[in-house]
């Protein structure tokens, strides 16, 4: 369940970073627990609109207008983007537990991580914080979907 787990820290930091990083996985072949999702998330038109709107949710993050990560539609996202991350990087037969297991802990990180994130924005600003945000959550998110 590590992986589930980590990738909920990943969903509560950027909702839609698990869908681009698990297509990236799909693509190489590095998902062989869960193949229909693999077929899915390996569709080209598929693959290429997760990374679009992961890299469009990274850029409006650095923008005064964007909501807090805790708002309701907000949390709606990354519960069903960790819970389908979750269920596709659990051990074959667990997906439930791994999808219960991500969303758990991406509830938990979105606050942990927005509070944290306010308190690096009063000394650093918005931007260069979003940045340093996004490059740990991307790293993050690569290194748990190719992990074996």
């Amino acid at each position: 369940m590590l992986r589930s787990a980590l990738i909920g820290l990943v969903a509560g930091q950027r909702s839609l970073t698990p869908l681009a990083v698990l297509a990236g996985a799909a693509r190489d072949g590095l998902l062989p627990d869960a193949p229909r999702a693999a077929r899915l998330l390996g569709n080209p038109l598929i693959a290429s609109g997760a990374v679009a709107l992961a890299g469009l949710e990274m850029a409006g993050d650095k923008m005064d207008s964007a909501p807090d990560r805790t708002v309701k539609r907000g949390l709606a996202v990354r519960v069903m983007t960790a819970a389908f991350a979750g269920a596709v990087l659990a051990p074959r037969g667990k997906g439930a537990l791994g999808a219960a297991t991500a969303v758990t802990v991406a509830i938990a990180s979105a606050y942990a991580g927005l509070a944290l994130r306010k308190k690096a924005m009063r000394d650093y600003g918005q931007v260069p914080t979003g940045v340093v945000e996004d490059a740990v959550v991307l790293a993050g998110g690569l290194a748990v979907t190719r992990a074996a």
